[in-house]
């Protein structure tokens, strides 16, 4: 019973997640995370259910590929976007979350 009450926890929490509308090709890497990435990483990138991707977090230090592939393939609780994003869509993500880094 607590594996089956620990699945739907999880699947609640990835769900929470998920982009709430459909985004257009071409939005921009801020408008990509906050319809995708917000819910989990925090508007600001101080983090929420998700790890903290801003200025200072662990995150700063990964390299790109790193980013590229935990989006496209998932890792631990975050959900695969590999279905969901074009791979300039994850790329524009990826300038985004540098260009926010670089504020700290």
């Amino acid at each position: 019973m607590r594996r089956v009450a620990a699945v739907v926890v999880s699947a609640l929490l990835v769900t929470g997640c998920a982009a709430r509308t459909p985004l257009a090709p071409d939005a921009s890497g801020e408008e990509i995370y906050q319809a995708i990435c917000a819910a989990c990483h925090g508007a600001d990138l101080r983090g929420e259910i998700g790890p903290p991707l801003g200025p200072g977090s662990d995150a700063a230090a990964m390299t790109d590929e790193f980013y590229r592939v935990t989006i496209t393939r998932g890792l631990g609780r975050m959900p695969s976007y590999g279905g969901t994003l074009s791979d300039e869509q994850v790329d524009r993500v990826i300038r985004y979350l540098r260009e926010r880094q670089k504020e700290g």
